[in-house]
């Protein structure tokens, strides 16, 4: 990048005094001169020019509205593909699996593929493991991994 291109001619100046009367805030004044945000910023107060607070604030709630779509746009248009989702793929109700009575292993009897569902509160005299053979290389048998992996509701 040549030198020349970094500075402030005599015609830049005037472009940005013609933009900053316009109103056109500083990124794109920069945009419109050819230079960064940084350096329309530096030489307006260099020059000395300013906008009132209030003025400032209006610029900033108008360009916040053009630069995204209102909340409630997205939010119809997630209900809308949420919609699309559940008629494309509707939910099959999972099967009813029962539990069956595990064998009641304690930790220390809890071997590799048995299922780890505690059975009663930690600390109780009757806590033990389900014990029962597990379901497809989960931790637990068929009924206590419909239980533990449920999917999101509503969605």
């Amino acid at each position: 990048m040549s030198t020349t291109s970094l500075t402030w001619s005599s015609e830049r100046v005037e472009q940005l005094k013609r933009c900053f009367d316009a109103g056109l805030t500083c990124s794109q004044i920069a945009r419109e001169i050819g230079v960064t945000r940084n350096s329309v910023i530096g030489k307006m107060n260099r020059m000395g020019l300013s906008r009132p607070r209030d003025l400032l604030a209006a610029q900033m709630r108008r360009a916040a509205k053009l630069a995204r779509p209102k909340r409630d746009t997205w939010r119809r248009l997630v209900i809308a593909q949420r919609k699309m989702l559940r008629e494309a793929f509707p939910q099959v109700q999972p099967e009813e699996i029962p539990i069956h009575n595990g064998r009641g292993c304690t930790l220390l009897e809890l071997k590799q593929g048995q299922c780890r569902w505690p059975i009663n509160e930690p600390g109780a005299e009757n806590f033990c493991f389900c014990g029962n053979e597990v379901f497809a290389g989960l931790s637990y048998c068929a009924g206590h991994a419909r239980i533990a992996y449920r999917g999101a509701r509503g969605a």
